[in-house]
């Protein structure tokens, strides 16, 4: 081989940075959006934090599941190159609707409906792009080349390149306070965009130098659509027909039994049901020798245990981002640190430390010192239930006026990364060691099924997030119609019957118990009126019932008071708004009379909010989470226990993989 040769092979073909950047604008705007994503549901769409966190586990636990459908359409149908830009296509639209969604967040019905549209092109978009990128960069190599790992290497330090800049950029547009420290939730819109412009970056550069770039060794083109598979009907395919009806009735029953019985919502209980029937419908298969079905017993114990990891370590996008923002003390140098910034800190950590564990794993290689997987995975597990241990001490006892240093939350994802560097590299490794040729895919998908679960599970932990107090409506009075009365400092309000019949009967009950809250605002006394409102409100004229509805149920004198905390919660700090407070007779509720100035030329709005100031806490397997410091200790303890039995199953786990390592 002379020296031009040489040379060539030891540079890495220009496929492999076309990838890298598609790639890396990809993770941006995927990472991006997930920076600003709950806190714009929180406050621009005003979505309490258990609504909030239970809707970005179902966004987070899909965006894994996608990937099956995604993989699947690829190698039957479209092949990898029309895959990635149909995915990135979608995404882009998605990031746009997002886009939309923060551009009208003061309509939360059309916000929230153009959000969740945005969401499935997402989560769609991202099953036919994800799997089949990664798969392309091996693909750019002859078998036995030893520049794959490197490959791979500089490919996934594209990734975290992505994920490093995203917060910042997007939260940075996204997410901005003014000058009394409150959030300007009408920017959010920003960070969506420029989300959205990363993804039309990723897969213009795509499309314009694939069929340049993307080609083997020899000059074949990679990616393209495969050539049909002629498929023979046989015996043995009607008696599948057969196990398939079993299994869905196993999986119906599965489902009802989740929905049903332990109450989950529809997403949640598709997901977990799924997560039981995949791997069991495998390790029945008759096929699997005694060796085979140890292996494969190894990938689902393993998956088992990955969930707990992965359930505590999203909570980077949930529940620990309401944590930077209420609790955490951002203030740098005059300049307050966004939330989302924090989530830049694990890609930047896995840049600096992923060498060092690399250095690390070969020293102890090098003198047969160096764990094996499961031991590896329980280190990954202690040292997430380490870094929850840290920032339970910084908010034990803390009063929740009180905000904790950025150190402690620092530390804690930078712990959480030397986890993810002892765990997360060896898992799909690992699969591809142990899975049965015949059942590799299959296998593969119950990783990523597993990691889809993980994603669920992590956003039912985070709506258990304490909550000081809670949102529970809001309704918009401006257009109750006003006429004129002779008491001086009254006026008589007339409801619109139109608006009546359209509105929630909780929200009217609220309004009508309080009498619009007001010396200036008095419910009417005519018949007509009573009898309208009463009959749509109830659907009868009772009067006892009537009685109820005029009934006054705020005590207007009242000596129950709401911390200066609490109250910088619900009304900011300076709030640009008048607003008139009163509380009902137990105590646990806040009315706030909202009167907004409009612009000029426009009427001014008047909203009514229900505030719930002792809000019931949340329970997890029968412990009340009274407090923060309660709350991440679950994390301890259930990363710790499991850490703790993996390390246990360890040396079982070993024998049961027959040699791999």
């Amino acid at each position: 081989m002379n020296s031009t040769d040489s040379t060539s092979q030891s540079k890495h073909p220009k496929g492999l940075y076309l990838l890298f950047f598609t790639e890396m604008w990809e993770r941006f705007s995927y990472y991006g959006m997930k920076a600003i994503f709950t806190l714009f549901m929180i406050n621009a769409l005003l979505f309490d934090k258990s609504l909030t966190a239970t809707i970005y586990g179902n966004y987070t636990g899909l965006v894994y599941l996608t990937p099956l459908i995604g993989g699947y359409v690829a190698d039957r149908y479209w092949g990898k190159k029309r895959s990635i830009f149909v995915g990135g296509m979608m995404m882009a639209i998605g990031q746009f609707f997002m886009f939309l969604a923060g551009s009208f967040y003061t309509e939360v019905g059309l916000a929230t409906m153009l959000m969740f549209t945005g969401l499935g092109f997402i989560i769609f978009g991202n099953g036919f792009f994800k799997p089949n990128i990664s798969t392309m960069v091996g693909e750019l190599y002859a078998e036995g080349d030893k520049r794959v790992d490197s490959a791979f290497t500089i490919f996934y330090m594209g990734i975290n390149l992505g994920a490093f800049i995203a917060p910042l950029v997007c939260g940075g547009l996204g997410e901005v306070y003014d000058v009394d420290g409150l959030i300007v939730p009408h920017v959010f819109k920003w960070g969506f965009l420029a989300a959205c412009i990363g993804m039309i970056i990723s897969i213009i550069s795509f499309e314009l130098l694939k069929t340049k770039h993307l080609i083997t060794p020899t000059g074949e083109q990679i990616g393209n659509k495969p050539e049909k598979v002629v498929k023979v009907v046989t015996e043995k395919k009607k008696i599948d027909v057969k196990k398939t009806i079993n299994w869905s009735i196993i999986s119906i029953l599965l489902f009802i039994s989740f929905k049903g019985f332990l109450g989950l919502d529809l997403i949640g209980a598709f997901i977990y049901t799924l997560c039981i029937i995949a791997p069991a419908s495998i390790i029945v298969d008759k096929s699997l020798t005694k060796i085979e079905k140890q292996k494969i017993w190894v990938i689902f114990i393993v998956a088992f245990f990955v969930i707990f990891f992965w359930a505590a370590f999203e909570q980077a996008g949930a529940s620990l981002t309401f944590f930077a923002q209420e609790q955490t003390n951002r203030n740098l140098f005059s300049f307050e640190v966004p939330s989302s910034y924090f989530q830049s800190v694990n890609a930047i950590a896995i840049v600096i430390f992923a060498p060092v564990f690399a250095f690390i794993w070969t020293k102890l290689g090098n003198a047969k010192k160096e764990p094996s997987s499961p031991v590896k995975q329980a280190l990954g597990l202690f040292l997430l239930a380490v870094g929850y241990l840290i920032i339970a001490i910084g908010v034990k006892d803390l009063d929740p006026s009180v905000k904790v240093s950025m150190v402690w939350l620092i530390t804690l994802y930078t712990v959480h990364t030397f986890g993810e560097l002892c765990l997360s590299p060896i898992g799909l490794s690992m699969v591809v060691k142990l899975a049965p040729v015949r059942f590799a895919s299959l296998l593969m998908g119950v990783w990523f099924l597993s990691t889809a679960t993980a994603n669920k599970f992590a956003g039912d932990l985070s709506s258990l997030y304490p909550q000081e107090v809670k949102l529970e409506n809001t309704v918009d009075v401006s257009k109750f119609t006003f006429k004129g009365k002779d008491a001086e400092d009254a006026e008589t309000v007339k409801l619109d019957a139109n608006f009546i019949e359209k509105t929630n009967k909780e929200h009217l009950n609220t309004v009508a118990k309080i009498d619009l809250l007001s010396d200036k605002f008095a419910v009417t006394k005519e018949p007509t009126f009573i009898e309208s409102f009463s009959k749509s409100l109830f659907g009868t004229e009772d009067k006892v019932k009537q009685d109820k509805l005029l009934a006054v149920s705020y005590v207007k004198d009242s000596k129950i008071e709401t911390s200066e905390f609490l109250m910088k919660q619900i009304v900011g700090s300076k709030p640009d708004f008048a607003y008139t407070k009163f509380y009902n007779e137990e105590g646990n509720k806040l009315f706030i009379l909202k009167n907004i100035k409009a612009k000029k030329g426009e009427k001014d709005s008047n909203i009514i909010e229900t505030w719930n100031i002792k809000p019931e806490k949340p329970s997890f397997l029968g412990i009340k989470i009274e407090n923060l410091y309660n709350f991440f200790m679950i994390f301890v303890f259930m990363a710790g226990g499991a850490s703790v039995i993996l390390f246990f199953l360890s040396k079982k786990l070993l024998t049961m993989m027959h040699g791999v390592k």
